[in-house]
């Protein structure tokens, strides 16, 4: 018992041996006992000078020598069919992580250990590869997330935001040129919006009917994602401002919200890439346009009720403005004085907004200073100075909680502040007073100079000229000299 299991354990043991032990033990067998066997026979010839072993001693000896030799050959060839077989199920798994052609070319080997040698390497060089590619996406992945963080922080302008996902979709799936198309209330035309990866201007709000697109109008019927291409993208192209957005294949997804379709966010490919859309790809787009349309709706929802809260402190302004006989239409006269200053110095569109804005809520404060004070007959005393001056930062904290007007509290706050530091609430000076403050500054002064107010009559047109050019302290002379300028002009065309 204690013999059949050291055999079985020696047997055991054999199987598990690595190849280069299988092969010595096997070479004692085929190569050590037969020399043994030889030199034995060389001994006996020698001693006695011919053999003397028996016929029968001899046979079993031949007996043993063809035996070893026998076993060596199966248990040799047995290892070899092994590493034939190990060669044969390493080609098949490599069928799955390399090319035909890179397959093709590893069974050019002389023999099957060549293959499997080449194979390792092939595969070692894959791993290699990955790692490498694996660097690189987690290199990607910190600079999307970083520029994530930074869109999500500028969400106050949504344009910010749909640029990011568009740039973030083109590099993930290593497309060319990806665009957000928004359709218009009547449901006939779509507006560029948003565009990535190429110079095309989406200011210029390129639109195009749905009659001429009906491969488009297709991703509206069925709402689910298509890859457009062949002629119709042909024809787009025929389109100089469309021409460079689209490439020979297109996919198209919908923005998707409430079962209701507000858009289509498309990707397009590099020339010579047709067809490498998979099946992955229009899943992540999809989710991708689902979750963009999501944001585009919270947007629109924030939007109203940013302007919505607007309107109502404009019509509160308007309240106090027309509660006050002396004070009445004094802001739309500080708009229109403010915007001609901005315009004849080139301000922009969005200066030129918030100017306005400003203009029309600089006094929104007034609303919580008491009306004894506001419709006082004559001049105020200290005290009542102090409570009127609190309406600088009255209406700061009554714009400030909305975050699209945040843009307004430097002008409402400040529009009292002098250059010499004399102003209120904060005594700024010099160039601590933005640019627009000291427009609306001019545009203010003036308009209560020439308006009648309890304390003193109206100025005409010359004497408050006089006194803006006399206010050196106080006022920008810069801006002064333009808006005399402006009035000047006027004044010779009527």
């Amino acid at each position: 018992m204690v013999k059949n299991n050291k055999k079985i354990l020696f047997l055991a043991s054999f199987e598990d041996a690595s190849i280069l032990r299988k092969f010595t033990i096997l070479f004692l067998i085929t190569s050590i006992v037969p020399m043994a066997l030889l030199y034995l026979i060389y001994v006996q010839t020698t001693q006695h000078g011919h053999l003397s072993f028996t016929n029968k001693i001899y046979t079993s000896v031949m007996l043993l020598m063809g035996l070893g030799v026998l076993i060596g050959f199966v248990t040799i060839r047995s290892l070899l069919v092994k590493v034939i077989e190990i060669s044969k199920q390493n080609s098949k798994a490599l069928e799955n992580l390399l090319s035909p052609e890179t397959i093709k070319e590893l069974n050019q080997g002389e023999n099957e250990i060549v293959v499997l040698s080449r194979s390792f390497s092939a595969v070692t060089q894959r791993l290699e590869e990955n790692v490498r590619s694996l660097e690189l996406a987690k290199k990607t992945l910190h600079v999307v997330m970083s520029k994530v963080g930074h869109g999500i922080s500028n969400m106050g302008n949504i344009d910010t935001f749909l640029e990011l996902i568009l740039e973030t979709l083109t590099s993930a799936l290593n497309g060319k040129v990806a665009t957000l198309m928004l359709l218009n209330d009547k449901k006939t035309e779509l507006t560029i919006n948003n565009v990535y990866g190429t110079d095309f201007d989406a200011k210029k709000k390129i639109h195009l009917k749905l009659s001429d697109a009906l491969p488009l109008a297709q991703v509206f019927s069925e709402k689910h994602p298509v890859i457009v291409s062949g002629i119709f993208l042909q024809n787009l192209s025929g389109h100089p401002p469309l021409k460079e957005l689209f490439g020979e294949t297109l996919l198209c997804a919908p923005l998707i919200y409430h079962d209701r379709v507000s858009g289509i966010l498309t990707l397009s490919k590099h020339d010579g890439q047709k067809g490498t859309f998979s099946q992955e790809d229009l899943d992540l787009v999809f989710n991708l346009a689902s979750q963009t349309a999501v944001a585009i709706e919270n947007s629109k929802l924030n939007h109203d009720i940013e302007k919505t809260y607007f309107e109502t402190i404009s019509a509160l302004a308007l309240a106090v403005d027309a509660k006050d006989k002396y004070s009445r239409g004094h802001l739309d006269r500080v708009v229109d004085h403010a915007l001609k200053i901005g315009r004849h110095l080139g301000l922009d569109d969005e200066d030129l907004n918030t100017l306005r804005d400003a203009a029309r809520l600089h006094d929104v404060g007034k609303i919580g200073i008491p009306d004894e004070i506001l419709k006082k007959e004559g001049g105020l005393n200290d005290e009542e100075w102090v409570i009127m001056r609190r309406h600088a930062e009255i209406g700061e904290s009554i714009i400030k909680p909305v975050r699209s007007l945040h843009h307004l509290c430097d002008l409402v706050r400040h529009h009292h502040e002098k250059l010499d530091g004399s102003g209120y609430p904060d005594g700024l000076k010099g160039d601590e007073i933005s640019p627009l403050v000291r427009i609306l500054s001019v545009a203010d002064v003036y308009d209560a100079l020439t308006t009648e107010r309890p304390y003193r009559p109206r100025k005409s047109r010359e004497e408050a000229i006089n006194i803006l050019h006399s206010m050196k302290d106080h006022l920008d002379q810069d801006i002064v000299n333009i808006f005399v300028e402006i009035l000047e002009r006027e004044e010779s065309l009527t």
